[in-house]
C-alpha cells in the first residue's frame, strides 16, 4: 500500500530500526525493490531522483511504482520519495506529478541560505500535505572531492545548527553529514559517531544517512543505535544490477538474445542486495509492528 513517507521514518525511530530508502530508474530496480520488501515482511521506500524523472518520465516513474504497489504488493508499505530535488521547480514539478515526500538539499549552499530556502521550501510542502527532508552538512561526491584528503571537520553536521535549522525549518526528517561520502569517494576512516549521538540526543526526529551503499553491518548497527532511522541506497543497486549485466552478456556465440533473460538475473541480484541491507538494517519483520 502506498504510505506516507513520514508515517514509515516515524516507526523506524520509534522502534528504534532504520529502513532503506532505495532508488530507482526503470521496472526491473522498482519489482527488484518490492519484491525483496515482500520476502523481508519490511516497510520500504522507493525514491526518484531529478535525473530519473528525466530519463524516465516524472509521471511514468510515478505512475509505474504506484502502479505495481497497488496491483502486486499490498501489503507492503512503500513510500515514494523524491531524492535530492536542488531546487524550488524541481520540488514543484515532484508535488505536481503526485510526490507526497520530498528532499530539498541545499547542502552546498552557505547555512544561512540552506535554512532560508529550505523554510520556504517546507512551508510550501507543509501546506499541501507533502514531507520535506532537509540535509545540514555536507556529504561529498567523488567529483566534488577527487582522491584528496579531505578535512572532513568541514562537511560535518554541527549539532547546534542541527538544532537551529530543524527548528526554524520545520523539516520532518534531516539528512546528517558525519564522514559519509556519495557513490566511490573515499569517506572518513570512521564515521563520527560522537557526533552523531548529539544531533539525534538534540533533535530525537528520523534522522537520514546517504552515501552508505557500501556499509557493512558494524557499521550500520553502530549509526542505528545513535540515532539513523533511514539509509539511502543507490550505489549499491546499480552495481548489483551492471556486474550482472556483465556476466550475462559476455559476447560469446552462446549468448541469451532474450533481454528477459539478462534483466531479470540483474533484477534478482538487485532483490538479493536489497534483502541484505533489509536484514542489516533491522527494518525486517517489521510490517506487523508498524501498521
Amino acid at each position: 500500500m502506498i504510505t506516507e513517507v513520514k508515517k514509515i521514518l516515524d516507526n523506524a525511530n520509534k522502534g528504534n530500526y532504520a529502513v532503506g530508502a532505495f532508488n530507482t530508474v526503470n521496472l526491473e530496480f522498482t519489482m527488484a525493490i518490492l519484491e525483496a520488501a515482500k520476502e523481508k515482511n519490511s516497510p520500504v521506500i522507493i525514491q526518484v531522483t531529478e535525473k530519473t524523472m528525466d530519463y524516465a518520465g516524472g509521471r511514468a516513474i510515478f505512475g509505474l511504482i504506484k502502479t505495481l504497489v497497488e496491483c502486486y504488493y499490498p501489503q507492503i508499505p512503500v513510500g515514494i520519495h523524491l531524492d535530492h530535488g536542488k531546487d524550488f521547480e524541481v520540488v514543484q514539478r515532484a508535488l505536481e506529478i503526485g510526490f507526497t515526500s520530498i528532499m530539498y538539499d541545499g547542502s552546498r549552499k552557505k547555512y544561512a541560505d540552506n535554512l532560508m530556502t529550505t523554510k520556504k521550501i517546507a512551508q510550501f510542502c507543509h501546506e499541501r500535505g507533502v514531507n520535506v527532508q532537509g540535509e545540514l552538512g555536507n556529504v561529498p561526491y567523488l567529483r566534488e572531492i577527487g582522491s584528496e584528503e579531505v578535512n572532513w571537520d568541514k562537511y560535518m553536521t554541527d549539532p547546534d545548527q542541527a538544532e537551529e535549522f530543524v527548528r526554524e525549518t520545520g523539516v520532518d526528517a534531516l539528512a546528517v553529514a558525519v564522514g559519509n561520502a556519495h557513490d566511490f569517494a573515499k569517506e572518513r576512516p570512521e564515521p563520527d559517531y560522537e557526533r552523531l549521538g548529539k544531533i539525534n540526543e538534540r533533535l530525537n526526529m528520523p534522522l537520514i544517512m546517504h552515501g552508505a551503499s557500501d556499509w557493512e553491518e558494524e557499521k550500520v548497527t553502530e549509526a542505528v543505535r545513535r540515532g539513523i532511522n533511514c539509509f539511502n541506497v543507490d550505489t549499491a543497486s546499480r552495481v548489483a544490477f551492471v556486474t550482472s549485466l556483465g556476466k550475462t552478456i559476455d559476447g560469446n556465440k552462446s549468448v541469451s538474445f532474450d533481454v528477459r533473460d539478462h534483466l531479470g538475473q540483474a533484477k534478482s541480484a538487485i532483490t538479493e542486495m536489497v534483502k541484505k541491507k533489509m536484514d542489516m538494517f533491522g527494518s525486517s519483520g517489521k510490517i506487523e509492528k508498524s501498521e
